[in-house]
């Protein structure tokens, strides 16, 4: 049976995508299907996309709001995703270490620092748009930081990013996360079985 290309746009602002990333392994496993990683800046998508983020989109429908804390609550919970925790400076500019991404694409070590970002943001609370800060992770997690700084720096590199997210808007993508089974698209983590279902269904067809 051949794979079916899957992808997973992600922005490391993204609790959602975070939570996606902490389950596809699994999901990995059970497949047999390597899931792409593709960055996006997503302040750079809901621009492209005419999309705000669900925090500003439904600052007056409490009852949203609640609904949407219980609905991660409960996706916590049914995975075990115990060191979960919402960052305190949320929402932060990602662009710093979303070039970061991209620049660990080029030198090598992209699955390390994705690890190391997600865990930064959503389990340790870090403030990720302070320099600083994002030395002290990198380094931590055995990353050289000089060069995914300096890296992240490269024109090649900005406008890799900024065409990933142009990209993502052409295909119909207005947030994150967002996933692609071949070109047919999901968006959110409650779509993670849709996009499971698909990939064993076209792995069947094939």
């Amino acid at each position: 049976m051949s794979a079916p290309t899957v992808q997973f746009l992600f922005d490391f602002g993204s609790p959602n995508a975070y939570l996606s990333h902490k389950v596809l392994p699994a999901l990995e496993a059970r497949t047999g299907t390597k899931v792409e990683y593709v960055p996006v800046l997503l302040g750079g998508l809901f621009k492209l996309a005419n999309n705000r983020s669900p925090m500003e989109a439904f600052k007056d429908i409490p009852t949203k709001r609640a609904y949407d804390r219980h609905d991660m609550a409960r996706f916590v919970a049914r995975h075990g995703l115990s060191q979960f925790r919402m960052n305190p400076h949320f929402p932060v500019n990602t662009l710093k270490i979303m070039r970061g991404a991209v620049a660990a694409q080029r030198l090598g070590c992209f699955e390390r620092y994705v690890d190391a970002m997600f865990a930064a943001m959503w389990e340790e609370g870090r403030n990720m748009d302070d320099v600083p800060t994002i030395v002290e992770v990198l380094t931590a997690a055995g990353l050289d930081a000089a060069a995914l700084l300096e890296r992240s720096q490269d024109p090649e590199v900005k406008a890799a990013l900024l065409a990933s997210t142009e990209a993502a808007h052409a295909r119909g993508a207005f947030g994150s996360p967002t996933f692609f089974v071949g070109e047919e698209m999901w968006f959110g983590k409650e779509r993670l079985r849709d996009v499971e279902d698909e990939v064993m269904r076209v792995r069947g067809a094939a």
